[in-house]
């Protein structure tokens, strides 16, 4: 039996491959994309990449930490010739989502632009005062050391 299944092509296996003279051979690019994966759904797992992508959710502050927040940009504003250097943390909201993402940045500031709310760094960073969260810096507690 092992002998019949060894044998079984040995007349057509040396035979030259057989061209179709009416159908024209398909390319071997057309005959590998055949063979490549199938994206039924384009675009899915991205969109599921973006719903599990995590946002914060925008705390609304108190009136107390919206008036020590008031007073420290007082203080910049006060002390902007110096340029001094703040550490603030603000919210972000998401552009493709509900939430977003609190951010904080680190420089020197130049200015505190009060008529279109935010602070002008030296790097030429802008920060948007509208969703301030905290505001840090040595100016801060110099100020509570003279206290």
């Amino acid at each position: 039996m092992g002998l019949v299944n060894e044998h079984k092509y040995d007349d057509i296996i040396d035979l030259p491959h057989h061209v179709s003279p009416r159908h024209p051979q398909m390319p071997l690019s057309d005959r590998a994309a055949q063979f490549s994966p199938f994206a039924a759904l384009t675009g899915h797992e991205a969109a599921i990449r973006e719903t599990a992508r995590l946002t914060d959710t925008f705390v609304e502050l108190g009136e107390e930490r919206k008036q020590e927040l008031d007073g420290r940009l007082r203080m910049i504003k006060e002390n902007q010739a110096q340029k001094p250097e703040i550490e603030a943390t603000y919210f972000r909201p998401d552009l493709k989502k509900s939430g977003g993402a609190y951010i904080t940045i680190r420089g020197r500031v130049k200015k505190v632009d009060e008529y279109n709310h935010q602070i002008l760094f030296t790097d030429g960073t802008v920060l948007p005062m509208e969703h301030l969260y905290s505001v840090e810096g040595d100016l801060f507690r110099e100020s509570l050391d003279d206290g």
